[in-house]
């Protein structure tokens, strides 16, 4: 049943200076509710058939204003509730919408927020956010604003702002609008903002998506990969290319793991032959069976006097990246520099895309999808999302099935 809101001069009470207090009726399932509004009138001012002040109420505005926040306030709860589908009474009703909103500007939630990331160690998502501080400062000069100030036309705003004054592709308008939108949510429910002030549901965030170039290869591919001599380019340093080359087929080798988790990979993380780690970018528990090829190139890196803490692989040291900012900054400009070296490997080979190391994840998927691998393990559908898409496929099933599928890749 629906809940209904009435304003009333509560007659029933009369104050020592002879004025009724104004209230407000709540009904529900036949039971009445009255709230005060900390305000008294006298008779002669009340409408009673229009539950108003009288047009010569000295008080007038002020105390229709007070009336109209009350009852939206309310009637936002109630709409909150049927939202999200919750039963309530009229008790529960009025708790919630009497606990006052928390004030804090967007720029001081935005640096609490990526303060709380770093502390979390997860300083590739923090550097998104510290990204998306620098845009909003620059389109709105300064962040001494509030969500509620968020709505439909702000976003529209800022969109154009990104789209005709800093020249974005749609996918980078959408990578600033997703990280804006996390935000939103998570000041939702640290109680800045009320949900039904939510505006991302009119503004379609999922809008901002264009074709993303085919980044797979073929099986063949892969063994041309496997089968290539680094010595043969004898212009570029040997050493670090065949690094670029063993850290790509491992990736491939393994589930797609990104060369960040790669990076991070301690000896104590292997267990009889089965890889279990914690993926450095959500903290999901990440773990299957490591192919034979993925043992040796582990094998050939694996220096004979190590510990158990120890990375695998040659670019992280304990003694050296102790925090997560440096990790991080360390794993950035390797990244890079494999990139570079994993092109002059494909341009040696004339492979028909541009190697990279996120090519080594599409190819996984993709060449275990024209295996006759399950659709439900394997996404079929990679972009700039199908990282998150592909994990939360793989992390669902049993490590059996994950294990069974890899057999394919060779």
């Amino acid at each position: 049943m629906n809940t209904t809101l009435t304003t009333v001069l509560y007659t029933s009470k009369t104050l020592s200076d002879g004025t009724h207090p104004l209230m407000l009726r709540l009904t529900k399932n036949r039971r009445i509710k009255y709230i005060s509004l900390h305000l008294s009138l006298d008779a002669k001012f009340w409408d009673f058939d229009k539950g108003r002040p009288k047009r010569n109420c000295p008080d007038k505005e002020r105390i229709n204003a007070l009336i109209e926040t009350k009852t939206k306030e309310l009637q936002e709860q109630i709409l909150d509730f049927k939202t999200n589908d919750k039963e309530y009474t009229l008790n529960t009703l009025v708790e919630k919408a009497s606990c006052k909103v928390v004030r804090k500007t967007v720029g001081d939630y935005l640096n609490d927020y990526i303060t709380r990331l770093l502390a979390e160690k997860r300083v590739g998502n923090a550097k998104t956010f510290q990204e998306l501080r620098t845009s909003l400062t620059k389109f709105c000069c300064s962040l001494d604003f509030y969500f509620i100030d968020i709505d439909t036309e702000w976003l529209k705003h800022y969109e154009q702002w990104l789209r005709v004054e800093k020249h974005y592709s749609d996918n980078s308008i959408g990578i600033r609008f997703r990280s804006l939108r996390v935000l939103y949510n998570s000041a939702i429910t640290d109680g800045l903002i009320r949900k039904t002030d939510y505006p991302f549901d009119t503004f379609k965030v999922s809008r901002f998506k264009e074709a993303t170039a085919k980044r797979s290869l073929t099986k063949e591919d892969i063994r041309r990969i496997m089968d290539c001599e680094v010595r043969t380019l004898t212009k570029y340093p040997k050493p670090f290319l065949q690094l670029a080359k063993d850290l790509f087929l491992f990736s491939y080798l393994s589930c797609g793991i990104n060369l960040t988790d790669i990076l991070h990979i301690r000896h104590a993380d292997i267990v009889d032959g089965r890889l279990v780690i914690n993926r450095q970018k959500t903290g999901k528990l990440l773990s299957f069976q490591l192919q034979a090829a993925a043992l040796g190139i582990i094998d050939k890196y694996s220096q004979t006097n190590h510990t158990q803490q120890d990375y695998v692989f040659p670019v992280l040291k304990r003694s050296v990246h102790v925090t997560a900012q440096q990790q991080y900054g360390r794993v950035q400009r390797t990244n890079k520099r494999i990139n570079r070296y994993l092109k002059l490997i494909g341009e040696h080979l004339h492979l028909p895309i541009t190697l990279t190391t996120y090519v080594a994840r599409h190819s996984f998927a993709t060449v275990l999808k024209r295996s006759g691998v399950s659709t439900s393990i394997i996404s079929e559908s990679l972009g700039h999302s199908s990282e998150k898409i592909t994990q939360i496929y793989l992390d669902s099933f049993e490590n059996s099935q994950i294990d069974a599928a890899m057999q394919h890749l060779l």
